[in-house]
């Protein structure tokens, strides 16, 4: 279907190369209104589904903190803990463990336990991405997103029996939360392969991605007001509630297509499947593995998230452990300036979807020039930050600043990188986010293990080794995709039936 005023972005008019900006953009006046939109209230509902996605992600960090007795393994007789820093006062004559509620179970799990056990969410989310993508590719990703979020919910609401019998129960338990929960970013693109108008990807995607940081900077401070008021067992019965219900709008609310979809306009419809153009429906069973697994600007995404993603899985997990262990803040503090740094990054990383999206419209840069620009800056100033934190020593107002900058600063890569795969193959965006999410899942699984090593003796100089670390693959990521990365549909996208018709297109119009 050809719209009636311009064509797709993602029309082949040329054989795909380096002439992106030689494509020709939507005309305005065949532009649907965004505001009140079917495509938007699917952004919105994605942002609270993703947003308890997160919640479930990270209750763990800090319900730990509860969790255990002592945060130190147990002394030996006749010898004391030696704090890294001073502890507050108001602390310092009391032990570390946090006092619960009557009746509420706490386990002497050391900090290589502890370190396990964060990680092995990330031992099941590697195991379904690749195959979350591929079917939400073929059949739509509403049903895989829905179950994925409902499936992970329930298993949550089971936490404090498996923590009862014992941590290899715990840590098996939380390998299935990650294994439901790794087909929702693939779903995800895959619906919006077929929902996201080309000029407004970076603020579609990241309005719904950008969940995950509300998720965070919500569920972090929640998590340890409820530790303290209800009890750590709370915490994950409240969050597995929250996602089961969230489920039940998803599943009324949500079509895979706009061409399904029951409340849309027609105008609306029109304009999202003509800008999306071909691109815009399911794979099939056959996709091109070898010519992926063979692109150049494919291993440009990948290597940059698996960088991106270290420093961001070892503040996810392990920043509540810093503000204890180090920091000696209260549960609730602790909790609350663990929470800040994330509202900084979506807030930062909304406005720049929406420069991002402007920029590619007016036609400033090209597509590949703006995620190359959004990826390097979101990447290299936060890591400058993140590796001052190591030098901060015991100043509790320059540490926390110097991490809410980090992470503020880092929302700037969120219309980059992360959403390159509907630049190069829109089509199989969700295959490709499940390929990409996989190597990137990979941080996740090893900087909590790698932490917990750093650490074990809780002091400054294991911490500040941790954030240095974290702080150089972040520069080598961004460098990595600046000279790699691409932001052209790549030649292995195109069909054979698109390129005759891109090729009779343009046979038509030089014979007018």
């Amino acid at each position: 279907m050809s719209p009636p005023n311009g064509h797709s972005i993602n029309s082949i008019d040329t054989p795909a190369d380096d002439n992106e900006d030689s494509e020709p953009l939507i005309k305005s006046d065949a532009v649907s209104p965004q505001c009140c939109s079917a495509r938007l209230n699917l952004a919105v509902l994605m942002f609270f589904g993703f947003s308890v996605v997160y919640g479930l992600r990270v209750n763990l960090s800090v319900a730990m903190v509860a969790m255990v007795n002592n945060t130190d393994p147990t002394p030996a007789k006749n010898s004391s803990i030696v704090h890294a820093c001073p502890l507050p006062s108001a602390r310092g004559n009391t032990s570390d463990s946090f006092v619960q509620p009557d009746g509420v179970p706490q386990y002497p799990w050391d900090s290589e336990t502890q370190g396990w056990l964060l990680g092995a969410f990330f031992f099941g989310y590697i195991c379904t991405q690749i195959p979350g993508g591929y079917l939400a590719g073929h059949y739509g990703g509403s049903i895989f997103l829905g179950l994925g979020v409902l499936g992970t919910a329930a298993l949550t609401l089971l936490t404090p029996l498996a923590a009862q019998m014992g941590s290899y129960w715990l840590f098996a338990l939380r390998a299935l939360e990650g294994f439901g929960e790794g087909v929702t970013f693939p779903a995800m693109t895959a619906m919006w392969a077929r929902w996201a108008p080309p000029l407004e990807r970076s603020r579609l995607m990241t309005l719904s991605g950008s969940g995950s940081s509300f998720g965070a900077f919500v569920a972090l401070p929640l998590t340890g007001v409820i530790c303290q008021a209800l009890g750590w067992p709370a915490v994950f019965y409240i969050c597995g509630g929250a996602g089961c219900l969230w489920a039940v709008f998803w599943f009324i609310l949500v079509s895979d297509d706009p061409r399904t979809h029951r409340r849309i306009s027609k105008e609306e419809r029109d304009y999202i499947i003509n800008s999306i153009g071909p691109q815009g429906t399911g794979h099939g069973w056959s996709v091109p593995v070898l010519q992926m697994l063979l692109s150049v600007p494919l291993w440009a995404i990948i290597v940059t998230q698996m960088c991106s993603n270290w420093s961001y899985y070892t503040l996810l997990t392990s920043l509540p452990t810093y503000m204890d262990n180090i920091l000696h803040f209260d549960l609730k503090s602790n909790s609350f300036l663990s929470a800040v740094p994330y509202l900084g990054g979506l807030l930062v990383s909304l406005l720049s979807a929406v420069a991002a999206d402007s920029l590619i419209e007016r036609r400033v840069m090209s597509v590949t020039v703006v995620r190359k620009l959004f990826t390097f800056t979101g990447l290299v100033f936060p890591a400058v930050f993140l590796a001052a934190v190591g030098y901060a020593g015991c100043s509790h107002v320059l540490a926390v600043t110097l991490l809410t900058l980090s992470m503020a600063i880092g929302g700037i890569s969120a219309p980059g990188v992360f959403i390159n795969q509907l630049d190069i193959a829109p089509r199989y965006a969700g295959f490709l986010l499940g390929i990409t999410n996989t190597f990137g899942t990979i941080p996740g699984i090893v900087a909590p293990i790698v932490t917990g090593y750093f650490t074990e003796d809780h002091t400054l100089s294991g911490w500040r080794t941790v954030f240095c670390v974290a702080a150089a693959i972040n520069v080598g990521g961004a460098f990595f995709y600046t000279i790699f990365g691409k932001g052209e549909i790549q030649p292995w996208a195109v069909t054979e039936e698109e390129r005759a018709e891109a090729e009779s297109r343009r046979s038509r119009s030089i014979s007018t």
